[in-house]
């Protein structure tokens, strides 16, 4: 019954095919795991730079735009959303010295420019517009460190969206850049000496010519770089060729006594803590807690004494002190919370320690003496998200951010020895936020588990089923999604859509065990609690199946084509971004191997049995009607490289047998979705929505 209204619903909004896709070629090329043959009839799209794939993403991309064009409320989104969008963003300052850091956006500027002053509340100057470095706005500033005195600043840009970064230095006073430039690095930042002579950093092998975008990126190696020298000879400080999946991240503590390595299996959740003596000349990197049986990061030291959040023996988190010489004696100072709430962050600053804690997916802040006790509680606007509270041990302020879902991001100072906040600079938007409500539901998941979502809407909303409802999600690698204000969840409301954000299993909201259940051999759990949570805003009257549409980018663009192959009749719309489709293919591009943590791989018979079950590229099924789809990838996306939205559009369009559109936008000169310009996001989300309006079927409101 519910298929056949999707069907008539869609022939009412559609009718004949509304775009003239051409057939896509298939190759034979057939794979053998473990004694299944998988065939990939679209292999040949993985080569991205081929003439022949540039000639497929140019015909898709004329169809798509030329049928988005014909959508009449299109423009209107597109003005609408920059509207929205034109109003200040500031970040948290960060102090160096007698040195406050910033950024700020006037509006609708494609990037955020970086400003110095040595008031937080004051205007400051101009250190780096990045907006200069290109026409076009594509070239954006990735990472910046100043030194401890403030005197200097290490940064990085990177181009189209790509993961790469190139590394420089400029001078705080004049604004001038250093002769330094460091090339090759990516997933890292830089940790300065305590002096300021120079800094370590991430450099990989520079890749062979055509495969910086799509080649494996592996065996990264920790340099030391000393200023005013070229990189070439840049030290060697630590690698390790023999674990060529291991990430590196260096940090130095405060005192300028210790470097300090986080290392990880890729994105596995358990990492490993090494340390070098910086005092101790020759001194080598040595183990430190490097069993790979929990999580550990180091907040801060203290001579030989480190301050650790970690997992271990408290699968929500505890912060814990160890002594370098006894690193499996661990002193417990913040214990794991008695209930369910996960220590998400902590930091030593002002003479204490400062908690950040999840509480059903929103922020709470405590305080705590270095022996761990409590002392107080921060309080906050309302549930949203609060972050910051970086600085150093002796500091008297700091700074940290405030958002919600109706309420954008505000930043502030915090004043230890008042026990004081003062806003700094809270951003005006067109828009009333008295005009729309947040609220938290719990539903339960096909196994029962009980799953928080926000829903965020109208006050005026009517439970009718006729709703525009717009269902977003991730799940996966331990990330948790918190309430934070978009312009363009604004723009979808006064559209008359309603928003629904679930905690999926696989995120963080919980801790470990969360995590946990939706990973691997679990990874259906996530899939299940999403396909519940369209189900309860049904059977809630928030929504209908032909008003329902669901989005996700990255590990969510998996989660939303998963859904949308293994329930089609369940979607009006559906609009996976960047994904990863081929759960068989994942490991063999850039960085995909570092997934194995959360995916497994099919280059084991259990990986391959979990995997072909819910890939979504593997379980489309020929001859099913399924809703208006618009699958969204980058040209220059090389962490989910655009083959695997190449492949699922490909196979979707043969396998449909209904009159909905199945389309891709392929966006150029952009990435994954870090650093992409202002204007390209406006136009992304406006193709985007009027996709939405004319799939939805949803009247001017």
């Amino acid at each position: 019954m519910r298929t056949l209204f999707c069907m008539l619903a869609a022939a009412s909004l559609f009718g004949a095919p509304p775009v003239n896709i051409p057939e896509t070629r298939k190759c034979g090329q057939v794979d053998d795991y473990f004694g299944t043959q998988v065939a990939d009839p679209y292999r040949w799209l993985e080569d991205d730079r081929s003439p022949e794939t540039s000639a497929w993403v140019a015909a898709q991309n004329k169809a798509t735009f030329a049928y988005l064009a014909e959508i009449p409320e299109r423009q209107a989104i597109a003005d609408r959303l920059r509207a929205l969008w034109n109003f200040e963003k500031y970040s948290a300052p960060r102090r160096e010295g007698r040195n406050y850091f910033f950024t700020h956006n006037s509006g609708l500027q494609n990037q955020a420019v970086l400003f110095v002053a040595t008031d937080p509340a004051a205007p400051g100057r101009v250190l780096l517009d990045p907006n200069t470095l290109s026409k076009d706005g594509t070239v954006a500033l990735s990472g910046m460190v100043p030194s401890r005195d403030g005197k200097l600043l290490a940064y990085s840009v990177s181009s189209a969206g790509s993961d790469w970064q190139t590394w420089k230095v400029r001078d705080v006073a004049t604004g001038l850049d250093l002769p330094d430039e460091l090339q090759w690095s990516k997933f890292g930042s830089v940790a300065w000496d305590r002096k300021g002579k120079g800094f370590f950093y991430v450099n990989y092998e520079a890749p062979k010519e055509g495969d910086a975008l799509k080649g494996m990126t592996k065996a990264p190696r920790i340099r030391w770089h000393a200023l005013r020298t070229p990189q070439s000879q840049d030290t060697l400080v630590y690698e390790r060729p023999d674990r060529p999946e291991w990430y590196l991240a260096p940090s130095v503590t405060d005192d300028g006594r210790w470097l300090v390595v986080h290392v990880s299996k890729g994105d596995a959740p358990e990492n490993a803590v090494l340390l070098k003596d910086l005092t101790r000349p020759g001194a080598k990197v040595e183990p430190f807690l490097d069993t790979f049986d929990a999580r550990y990061g180091v907040v801060a030291s203290r001579g030989t004494t480190f301050y650790v959040r970690t997992t271990k023996g408290a699968p929500r988190g505890r912060l814990v002190a160890i002594q370098a010489a006894h690193p499996r004696d661990l002193k417990e100072l913040i214990p794991q919370d008695p209930g369910t709430d996960t220590l998400e962050h902590a930091s030593l600053v002002g003479g204490r320690f400062v908690a950040t804690w999840l509480k059903d997916a929103h922020t709470q802040i405590t305080f705590h003496d270095l022996k761990g006790r409590r002392t107080g509680v921060l309080a906050l606007p309302g549930v949203g998200t609060a972050g910051g509270f970086g600085g150093r041990p002796e500091d008297k302020e700091a700074f940290y951010t405030y958002t919600s879902f109706n309420v954008p991001t505000a930043t502030y100072r915090y004043d230890f020895a008042k026990g004081t906040s003062t806003l700094l600079h809270a951003p005006k938007v067109a828009f009333d936020p008295e005009r729309y409500q947040v609220d938290q539901v719990f539903y339960p998941s096909k196994d029962g588990t009980r799953i928080p979502m926000f829903v965020f809407h109208r006050k005026d909303l009517v439970l009718d089923g006729a709703n525009p409802t717009l269902l977003y999600g991730y799940g996966g690698f331990d990330v948790s999604l918190t309430p934070n204000f978009s312009p363009a969840r604004i723009a979808w409301l006064e559209l008359g859509g309603v928003y629904a954000q679930p905690s999926l299993r696989g995120g963080g909201e919980y801790g470990e065990a969360w995590h946990d259940a939706g990973r691997l051999g679990n990874k259906q759990n996530v899939f299940d609690d999403f396909i519940a949570a369209g189900e309860w805003l049904i059977q809630n009257r928030y929504t209908s199946t032909p008003k329902l549409a669901i989005n996700g980018g990255s590990n969510g663009g998996l989660l939303v084509g998963a859904c949308l192959v293994q329930r089609p009749d369940l979607w009006g719309a559906a609009v996976p971004e960047v994904g990863v489709m081929d759960m068989l293919r994942f490991h063999k591009f850039t960085v995909g191997w570092g997934w194995k943590g959360d995916y497994g791989s099919s280059e084991s018979p259990e990986g391959f049995k979990t995997l072909i079950r819910y890939s979504p590229l593997h379980t489309i099924q020929a001859g099913l009607s399924y809703p208006p789809t618009l699958i969204l990838t980058s040209d220059h996306d090389d962490r989910v490289v655009p083959a695997h939205s190449h492949k699922f559009t490909a196979t979707l369009q043969a396998a449909q047998n209904g009159p909905a559109p199945i389309l891709t936008r392929v966006a150029t000169n952009a990435g994954h979705g870090a650093g992409k310009p202002t204007a390209k996001v406006i136009e992304e989300r406006a193709d985007v929505f009027a996709f939405l309006v004319k799939a939805l079927g949803m009247k001017k409101n």
